[in-house]
């Protein structure tokens, strides 16, 4: 049995950070959006946990390693990953990784009894969100999530091709602060000053998403989201918003 998943992608529409937790993890507010943007994670069992595709240190075998420990048994599986979404762009396309893993596995190996939300949330901030998808709103480090109306929309993505360390935009910001619908976006320019120039080009309308480095703009249909994105250098894109995905 082979299984072929979408690692989808997302936004966050709005994010606020609420100041530093006693744990010292940044205690955040965000909207985030599901997209149609997504990897593929193929699945199948096999001898032994394997990985084509990933990195070195890739979020998919550091998920299958954490399941294991929870199940209390090994679950050895072939994992073929096809990249689409950019590493590094507060899209969450790793975090995404690791939470289809996670639903790969417990389909192939019939894991019962083990709360996979536990084990996401342990893998990562974001990857508990990208279990069930859709829309939510997260709070905590953003792994406490609510359920929200998804917002069936096209959104036109631009990214400049580097990457934004999250930890460096963070530690920023507990120097600058942030406002306005992404707390981070001040931090992050000063982290990268590429990252200014490209905000620049791009025009009105743009707007970070994470901690960078891509931006999105809403569009009210996909030709309006193409127009938006014609005649920009670099990685672009199209995508819609989609529901929370059933396992």
């Amino acid at each position: 049995m082979i299984l072929a998943l979408p690692a989808h992608a997302k936004i966050n529409l709005s994010l606020s950070v609420l100041g530093v937790r006693p744990d010292g993890h940044h205690a955040v507010a965000t909207l985030i959006q599901a997209i149609s943007l997504h990897d593929l994670l193929l699945a199948a069992p096999a001898e032994a946990t394997s990985l084509a595709g990933g990195f070195d240190d890739d979020l998919v075998l550091r998920a299958a390693s954490r399941l294991e420990v929870a199940a209390g048994r090994p679950l050895p599986t072939a994992f073929r990953l096809l990249k689409r979404v950019p590493a590094g762009a507060g899209l969450g396309g790793g975090s995404s990784d690791a939470a289809t893993a996670l639903r790969a596995l417990a389909r192939l190996h019939h894991v019962e009894g083990v709360d996979l939300a536990a084990v996401a949330a342990g893998v990562g901030a974001d990857v508990p969100f990208f279990l069930n998808g859709g829309a939510a709103l997260a709070t905590g480090r953003g792994e406490s999530l609510r359920p929200a109306a998804p917002e069936r929309t096209w959104y036109a993505l631009a990214w400049p091709g580097f990457e934004v360390d999250t930890a460096a935009v963070y530690r920023r910001w507990d120097a600058v602060g942030g406002d306005g619908g992404n707390h981070l976006a001040r931090a992050a320019l000063e982290v990268e000053p590429r990252l200014r120039g490209f905000a620049q080009a791009l025009g009105e309308g743009w707007r970070m998403t994470g901690s960078g480095s891509a931006f999105f703009r809403a569009a009210a249909s996909r030709p309006e989201a193409e127009r938006a994105i014609a005649g920009l250098r670099g990685w672009t894109a199209v995508a819609s918003g989609v529901a929370a995905w059933g396992w």
